[in-house]
């Protein structure tokens, strides 16, 4: 009897403590976040935040209103089902900066970041771009960026000042 006992004694033993370690393997939350929009179509999860770096560039390029290169990106549609909207604008909205771009935040001075669109035309910070051809199914809307160096009121140089920036940019669509 006391046998029996000590056998079942053991066995609730281990398994508590197999029980114990094996809930001690991991764990964490997962949080789903989004939004329902009325739009013909879904803007891509992978293109909804994204960070656009544009590199290393020297004050001297920046000269005399001088540009860097100009970095590609883009804003993926996705399910895009058309039944009578079949454009769309894209809207930037952010910081001011010289000439209706991009104002940029940081230690960096006396530049300031353009918006093109797929033809390299300048896209006013708060105005619609020039509207794009949609079709069925998935649509890439192609833009790029790059700084460029600011001028005062007078068109005289603003000094460039080396350093860090960023700045932040939403962008809105407007189907058409």
């Amino acid at each position: 009897m006391k046998l029996n006992a000590l056998a079942i004694a053991t066995l609730i033993a281990l398994g508590t403590t197999s029980a114990s370690q094996a809930a001690d393997q991991g764990s964490g939350t997962i949080t789903f976040t989004g939004s329902i929009i009325e739009a013909p179509c879904s803007v891509s999860h992978e293109n909804s935040d994204q960070t656009v770096d544009l590199g290393q560039v020297s004050n001297v390029s920046l000269a005399n209103g001088g540009k860097s290169q100009p970095r590609q990106f883009n804003i993926m549609l996705e399910n895009c089902a058309l039944t009578t909207k079949k454009t769309v604008t894209t809207t930037f909205t952010g910081p001011a900066g010289n000439s209706d771009r991009v104002g940029i935040a940081g230690t960096a001075k006396g530049a300031s970041i353009a918006i093109v669109d797929g033809t390299y035309n300048l896209i006013k910070l708060g105005t619609p771009s020039v509207a794009q051809a949609l079709q069925d199914g998935n649509n890439n809307l192609s833009f790029a960026a790059y700084l460029q160096g600011d001028k005062d009121e007078d068109d005289n140089d603003l000094p460039i000042v080396p350093g860090e920036f960023q700045a932040v940019v939403n962008f809105g669509l407007n189907y058409l």
